[in-house]
């Protein structure tokens, strides 16, 4: 199951959920009262039954009422009757706060389960981020070097790198001991080190040169001028046993600017 399909049954189990708490606390109620069934006898014997007669009104009652204190109504407070919390049930107020509660635990889930799909990484066999087949050893030589023998770099869209050659040693240079060099090849990332623009090869000057801040680099990707602080980044490559250039996109190596270039630039004009 790929990460989307489990951010979408997530997403749905929790909205499962949610519905599931707000119907149980609506309709969550106290045990409600029972009515017996009405008696007919009773109401016939009721209708049977004589009027009582009126009481006549006595005036001196009248002046000596007059004469006293008018009553005090009772609080209707204290002629209210004590309910449980059983019998009353879920106040308005509890049902709200409870609601608003559901809520904003749903959006804390929805936030984290963003956040956790949007920081964990998707990669496929082959993209990059991960292992890129660049193809055989033999193929990538024979496009490298153009007929009149100067140097073309061989582009790896999946990977974003540049594949060329790196004849000699790495003895005394900024790769000595680094796993960046194999079958006299290296993969430099596109990207240039300043502020992430993509760096053109120039054809001219057989080095690369950015057209956004003027940094450039030889044709191994080392410093030569302008704003970056460093060589171009690099990743780690290797040959498999089938004879193909395999280029670890997830393995970035930074090496700091040469005071020795291991070859020389410009060999021409520059493009910017």
């Amino acid at each position: 199951m790929s990460a989307a399909q489990i951010v979408t049954v997530a997403f749905a189990v929790i909205a499962l959920l949610a519905a599931a708490a707000v119907f149980t606390i609506a309709w969550r109620r106290g045990p409600r009262p029972t009515t017996a069934p009405l008696d007919r006898e009773a109401v016939r014997r009721d209708r049977s039954a004589p009027e009582p007669e009126p009481v006549p009104v006595v005036a001196a009652r009248a002046d000596a009422a007059a004469d006293q204190e008018p009553p005090v109504p009772p609080d209707p407070l204290t002629l209210r009757p004590e309910v449980s919390a059983e019998e009353y049930g879920v106040t308005r107020r509890q049902f709200f706060n409870r609601g608003i509660l559901a809520i904003f635990g749903i959006f804390l889930a929805q936030f984290g389960i963003a956040a956790l799909a949007f920081m964990w990484p998707r990669l496929r066999a082959g993209s990059f981020g991960s292992r890129v087949n660049a193809g055989k050893l033999a193929d990538i030589e024979s496009q490298v070097f153009t007929e009149d023998g100067r140097v073309q770099p061989f582009f790896v869209p999946a990977a974003q790198a540049y594949v060329l050659p790196f004849e000699g040693d790495t003895a005394g240079t900024s790769f000595e001991g680094l796993p960046v060099v194999a079958g006299e090849l290296m993969a430099l990332w596109q990207r240039c080190v300043h502020l992430g623009c993509r760096v053109p090869w120039c054809a001219s000057s057989i080095g690369f040169e950015c057209p956004c801040h003027g940094s450039k680099y030889n044709a191994h990707g080392e410093y030569e001028d302008g704003p970056a602080p460093r060589n171009l980044d690099r990743f780690v490559v290797a040959l498999s046993e089938d004879g193909d250039f395999l280029i670890d996109t997830g393995q970035v190596v930074q090496t700091a600017r040469a005071s020795t270039k291991s070859v020389a630039y410009p060999q021409g004009p520059s493009c910017i």
